[in-house]
């Protein structure tokens, strides 16, 4: 193998490192939340609470499509595209429970008296509002990225069989994952 082939197999492809600059950014703005969270909640006043029922089915949940996501990834790699359609089917759908999860315990928060927006809110119920709401929005770019690729998985176009693009929508769905671990075990032990 030449000098040149063994260098270019060594880059990283530009769309992987556009996503992992992004991811970085995207860390920073949840580390940056959760510091102000801590900052803010040693202050008079504060009210803690407890998360609900929700909130544990939709950890479940998102777990669960992680463990679909890769297997759609290497159903991919495989050429077994009909279990690829499956897996990644089945990924889009549990992402879509998990916002759905979500946003019942969100209302849950609501119906518990927990205010989080406008006239007598609380300021801890808002961050749990800010926080799980940028959250939400960064799975739901997520979904998106896995309709996409549920579109292209039945679409009649000719294949092609670059695993970059399910590669990238992979590494990111993992990272919302592991983000709502962090979030989750974040908001459980402080309150």
């Amino acid at each position: 193998m030449s000098e040149l082939s063994k260098v270019q197999q060594k880059k990283i492809h530009p769309h992987k490192f556009t996503l992992w600059v992004a991811l970085g950014s995207i860390i920073m703005m949840f580390a940056g939340l959760t510091s102000a969270y801590i900052v803010k909640r040693n202050q008079d006043g504060w009210q803690g609470f407890e998360l609900p029922r929700l909130f544990w089915y939709s950890t479940f949940v998102i777990l669960l499509s992680s463990v679909t996501v890769q297997m759609a990834l290497r159903s991919f790699q495989e050429r077994e595209m009909s279990r690829y359609r499956l897996m990644i089917t089945i990924t889009a759908g549990l992402g879509l429970l998990f916002i759905t999860l979500q946003i019942l315990g969100f209302m849950a928060f609501e119906a518990a008296g927990m205010k989080m927006i406008g006239r007598g809110s609380s300021p801890s119920y808002s961050f749990i509002l800010a926080i799980g709401g940028l959250h939400a929005a960064h799975v739901l770019g997520g979904v998106i990225a896995l309709l996409v690729m549920f579109i292209k998985a039945f679409s009649k176009r000719s294949r092609s069989y670059n695993s970059v693009p399910i590669e990238i929508v992979t590494t990111y769905w993992h990272f919302v994952d592991v983000l709502w671990i962090y979030l989750f075990i974040f908001f459980s032990w402080l309150n």
